[in-house]
């Protein structure tokens, strides 16, 4: 797929996804702000709102051009996001923000892995190792004695279900579907965060300093960036897209220190090492056979007609 690529496109697509990271990482602390006085579900239901709002009105062309296909894609990949979103904003609320980027990272390691599950493939020594070191990190980030805590067990869990996400995307997204389906994708996430926080009501927040937060993630860490990803992994091989997205865990630590009030800690530099060293054992290992694997999915282009 890259070989069809001209070089100046794979570097925009290159640098759109490390943007998207970028923006990704700095959400981290302002959203373990907001869940303090904002129940998780009531902050996800009224950032995705506004995100499916502003999309749907800007790219309403591009939606309803999208095929019957190309909607259930969507509506599938909103599915998966949506309820990763829920469960990790839920792990935020009870872990640092550090802590949660490093562990949510884990989907850069988990996406080869459930890949090679589902498609049947041999899953070689260098993943397993990978696999070692991801664990090791997360221990040394999370456990306290023998316990693993609730808010690092959702975030986990988030973590292998954005893994799918990417997947999906890797498998069927394509350039010129890609501002229509991230925008399906939004509008279904809108609609099952929106449900989970009906039970208690909605609350929004009572501050401007809350609402300029949740504007930022709203339109640019939402809906800008779900349009970046979808285009991007549309140009890009899922490997080559992976080792990008590895730098998420370096910029949520980041912009905790920086930003957030939080301290370098030398659980913080070990764990954080061990899991990005994880995410680089498998993404960076040259490919020995030509033809595509799970972790390196064929252009989306050609997977498309499959969808059922």
């Amino acid at each position: 797929m890259t070989a069809a690529l001209s070089a100046p496109r794979m570097r925009l697509a290159t640098f759109m996804l490390v943007l998207v990271t970028a923006i990704w990482g700095s959400t981290f602390f302002l959203i373990k702000d907001l869940v303090v006085t904002i129940p998780s579900t009531d902050f996800l239901g009224v950032r995705f709102t506004i995100a499916a709002a502003a999309m749907t009105i800007v790219f309403w062309r591009q939606l309803r051009a999208l095929h019957r296909s190309d909607v259930r894609v969507g509506v599938v990949l909103g599915g998966l996001y949506g309820v990763a979103q829920i469960l990790q904003t839920e792990g935020l609320a009870h872990t640092d923000a550090s802590v949660s980027g490093f562990i949510t990272g884990t989907y850069v390691v988990l996406t080869p892995i459930l890949a090679a599950a589902i498609f049947r493939d041999r899953i070689p020594v260098r993943v397993w190792v990978a696999v070692a070191l991801a664990m090791a990190g997360i221990a040394v980030l999370s456990l306290r004695g023998l316990a693993f805590g609730y808010g690092e067990t959702l975030t986990l869990i988030a973590a292998a279900i954005y893994a799918l996400h990417i997947i999906g995307l890797a498998r069927y997204s394509r350039a010129s579907t890609a501002v229509g389906l991230a925008t399906v994708q939004a509008i279904v996430i809108a609609v099952i965060c929106v449900v989970a926080s009906l039970p208690g009501g909605v609350t929004v927040p009572d501050t401007t300093g809350g609402w300029v937060s949740i504007l930022y993630m709203a339109l640019v860490a939402g809906a800008f960036c779900l349009w970046a990803q979808t285009w991007a992994q549309s140009q890009l091989t899922a490997s080559r897209a992976a080792i990008v997205m590895a730098l998420e865990p370096v910029f949520a630590a980041f912009f905790a220190v920086l930003l957030g009030g939080e301290s370098i800690t030398a659980r913080m530099l070990v764990g954080g090492s061990l899991v990005v060293a994880a995410m680089y054992v498998i993404e960076l290992q040259p490919r020995r056979r030509p033809e595509a694997t799970a972790a390196e999915e064929p252009p989306a282009e050609v997977l498309h007609h499959e969808v059922p």
